[in-house]
């Protein structure tokens, strides 16, 4: 295995667990819903995950003190469902790196036997949209079913090009295990500086209504600052190491 899962919490019995992911990407939607999801909810960390695929590069923390790229899953039971969250700051950043670290999630997460993964993602638009549409693409027709609702649409056929990144490769992946899995992508603005904070928000709506995770959305706005200050400290450097090389379209980095 490429990546190293130190698992830093035991987990009880998974009953009818959903993985959601969300990375790094353009307007960072992805990234901010599960964030917020995570504290939110207070779900416990369960996963440190390492790589010398990831960027050749340490954060500075507040104390001064570096910090190793990492992306990291929390769990949280909600009722009888089991839902993991796989966060970061970082996502592999070529390929090949990519395509194993997904491979390596499914392995490690398939041992708590999940059943549905939830990818969250950009669209990159050349303006800022005051009412982000959400699009959503699977790899199962009857999770598009259990995921409709009036602010998702599935007609993204001639809308997106192909979803670079973690957020499109685990959904084509997990087909190849039939495992049920749905990318939801927000509009946002694409622009390196630009937070999908509307986009976001339109997501943790479809999210929250199916799977009743009871989230306070009112709190986004109150931690907006903090969501604003980590997100630009930690990505922006990172950025041109996840943009593809030789002119590829990067509009739809998950």
């Amino acid at each position: 295995m490429t990546y190293k899962f130190e698992q830093i919490a035991k987990l009880n019995k998974i009953n009818d667990a959903v993985l959601i992911e969300g990375l790094p990407g353009i307007g960072n939607v992805g990234k901010i819903a599960v964030d917020f999801m995570i504290e939110n909810l207070k779900a416990k960390k369960i996963y440190q995950i390492y790589s010398h695929n990831f960027p050749h590069a340490v954060f500075i923390n507040e104390n001064n003190l570096v910090e190793l790229p990492r992306i990291e899953v929390y769990h949280k039971k909600i009722k009888n469902k089991d839902v993991l969250l796989l966060a970061g700051d970082i996502q592999p950043i070529d390929e090949s790196s990519c395509y194993q670290f997904c491979e390596d999630v499914l392995d490690t997460m398939g041992k708590h036997k999940i059943n549905e993964i939830v990818t969250i993602g950009g669209i990159g638009l050349q303006h800022i949209p005051q009412d982000p549409k959400v699009y959503c693409t699977s790899n199962d027709k009857d999770i598009i079913k259990k995921y409709k609702s009036k602010n998702l649409t599935n007609e993204i056929f001639g809308i997106v090009g192909p979803i670079i990144g973690v957020s499109g490769l685990l959904v084509g992946l997990a087909e190849q295990r039939k495992i049920a899995a749905i990318a939801l992508l927000a509009e946002t603005f694409s622009h390196p500086t630009y937070l999908g904070i509307k986009g976001a928000r339109e997501v943790l709506k479809i999210i929250d209504d199916k799977l009743k995770m009871n989230l306070n959305l009112n709190k986004l706005d109150e931690e907006i600052y903090e969501i604003e200050k980590d997100i630009k400290t930690k990505t922006k450097e990172f950025s041109k190491l996840q943009k593809k090389k030789d002119g590829l379209r990067t509009d739809y980095i998950g």
